[in-house]
């Protein structure tokens, strides 16, 4: 029939989907940078109490910030307590 769209239903993980390498590791890292923006946005930080949160004095703005802790998940997860929890 002409102008179908066929329509094939995704697996859950877009990266797979794509074809892209290491989907699963590419899914975990962009779980965590969501999760990591939600807290940032939650805890009403400023980019500059972020970005000194992550290590990452070149991260002069709020979407640098997410997609340094991206790039850098290994380094920056043990910054994530710090923006659960406020220090006293």
């Amino acid at each position: 029939m002409p102008g179908t769209i066929e329509v094939e239903e995704g697996t859950g993980n877009v990266f797979a989907d794509l074809g892209l390498p290491n989907p699963e590791e590419r899914l975990a890292k962009a779980d965590v940078a969501i999760c990591i923006a939600g807290i940032i946005r939650a805890r009403r930080l400023t980019q500059a109490n972020a970005a000194r949160i992550f290590e990452d004095r070149s991260a002069k703005d709020f979407p640098s910030i997410v997609r340094a802790a991206f790039r850098f998940f290994d380094r920056t997860t043990h910054a994530v307590p710090h923006l659960a929890w406020p220090r006293y």
